[in-house]
């Protein structure tokens, strides 16, 4: 458990260097645009990692929750505990995030550290980052695009559809039936299937916030196509009505 610990705290500290590398190479940047860099890199090294590990290093986690952690299941455990610590203390700080992105970083963090210290349910906790962590290159790339100008082209239209979809599928459907075999089955601890039932819960949560936005995002696309001026014909002059 002490070296857990040791790596802990080292990947904690290598999040937090690499922040402060990217402030100072990007010092035109604001402070979020770098941590959101590295909010990007590890949402893509996380997703990396554990489709290797659900895909080809198995076990499959619908099959075989509740067994022995892995070498690589605690290695991806332990780089996301340092990354989730690091991004939790810079929202405190700069009161950027509301309670239900805190709450989110907050059950992670305790998941994580359940799943390391019980040694088991790895399997479970790689798959819950998969699948929450397979949407974030997306939403960072949505708060990208805003921030240089460009969320109103076609590019932003097709990552927030891309974004809401694979939402939808991974984390509810997806999650869903993950949800239900941890709970039918018997090896998982109980603390264990609570966590997965709240972070399920929580999934519902920024739901009702998606399909809030997908209802304001489709207003705002017919209205523009109602807007959008009658094309002219090759003359100069309206084309013909019926």
């Amino acid at each position: 458990m002490a070296l857990l610990v040791v790596c802990a705290l080292l990947c904690l500290s290598c999040w937090v260097s690499f922040y402060f590398i990217l402030c100072n190479v990007n010092g035109s940047r604001s402070y979020e645009w770098n941590c959101r860099l590295v909010t990007l890199v590890h949402g893509i090294l996380a997703v990396c990692i554990t489709a290797y590990i659900g895909y080809v290093d198995g076990p499959w986690p619908f099959t075989h929750p509740g067994t022995k952690n892995t070498p690589l299941q605690i290695s991806a455990m332990v780089l996301s505990l340092g990354y989730f610590i690091f991004d939790m203390a810079w929202c405190v700080y700069f009161r950027t995030e509301g309670p239900v992105m805190l709450a989110h970083h907050t059950m992670s963090i305790l998941g994580i550290l359940l799943t390391l210290w019980l040694g088991e349910s790895g399997i479970e906790s790689c798959a819950v980052l998969f699948g929450s962590e397979i949407t974030n290159p997306l939403l960072q790339a949505r708060w990208f695009l805003k921030q240089t100008g460009r969320y109103g082209t076609l590019l932003g239209d097709v990552v927030d559809v891309l974004f809401v979809l694979l939402f939808v599928v991974m984390r509810i459907f997806v999650g869903g039936t993950m949800l239900y075999c941890e709970l039918i089955s018997p090896r998982p601890r109980f603390f264990i299937k609570c966590g997965g039932v709240a972070m399920y819960a929580l999934s519902w949560v920024f739901m009702v916030d998606i399909v809030r936005f997908a209802i304001r995002k489709s207003k705002s696309w017919h209205k523009q196509q109602r807007d959008r001026p009658e094309p002219l014909a090759a003359n100069g002059h309206e084309g013909k009505k019926e």
